[in-house]
């Protein structure tokens, strides 16, 4: 059972507390990134939920699954694909069947849920390592978290209201991330620490320019579709 009269205890959870907080600040983006054309009177409950959500798929993760291979190139993939739409519907090319920061309530928690999830895969080591192996610290740690994310994403959505070209800066945060996380795959990083270290600065700027080319290439494409 876990004492939480004991001063060990109370320094572990604001460990968890602290790193979730500095590995959060992208995720309270994506967070503000979905929601931004919900209609106000939703805005906080598809934070709120999509917060929720994240957090529990956090604790869902285990430490081992990290190191399963090509988990982390298949996530960044998708985080890139993620960045792209965002940018795209900002423009308002976006399709009814993409992953996007939709107007409705469900996909815009969706696409928190999914991108916090990817992104999420290196927070969760940090913080299970300042967990010491408790469930009940990660837990509590995570969870009191919870409502300084959602601040932090409430701000960003008003400064995206006021400055629209925030939103392609948030997205090419997303590509920078994807590429960072691509390049730290289990079955890449030996290759790439031994023989192509550079990789490890220029992904991320790959990453970016991924994110950007994709976002300017999409609507042409879905242009000459129709």
């Amino acid at each position: 059972m876990i004492d939480f009269t004991t001063a060990e205890f109370w320094l572990a959870a604001l460990e968890i507390i602290a790193v979730n907080i500095l590995l959060s600040g992208d995720n309270a983006v994506v967070i503000a990134l979905a929601c931004r054309k919900l209609p106000r009177r939703q805005r906080t409950l598809g934070v709120i939920w999509g917060a929720l959500g994240a957090i529990v798929l956090r604790i869902a993760i285990t430490v081992r699954m990290l190191e399963l291979p090509f988990l982390k190139l298949v996530g960044g993939a998708l985080l890139l694909w993620i960045g792209i739409k965002l940018i795209v519907d900002d423009a308002g090319t976006a399709t009814e069947t993409s992953v996007r920061a939709s107007d409705r309530l469900v996909a815009a928690v969706w696409t928190i849920i999914v991108a916090d999830l990817v992104m999420s895969l290196d927070n969760v080591v940090a913080v299970a390592a300042a967990a010491r192996g408790s469930l009940w610290l990660l837990v509590f740690g995570l969870v009191v978290s919870i409502p300084l994310v959602i601040v932090g994403a409430q701000l960003f959505m008003r400064i995206t209201d006021r400055y629209p070209l925030v939103v392609i800066a948030g997205g090419a945060l997303l590509g920078f991330i994807a590429g960072q996380l691509m390049v730290d795959d289990r079955v890449l990083d030996g290759w790439v620490g031994a023989n192509a270290p550079w990789l490890e600065w220029t992904s991320p700027i790959a990453g970016i320019l991924l994110v950007i080319a994709g976002a300017k290439w999409l609507p042409r494409r879905t242009r000459r579709a129709r």
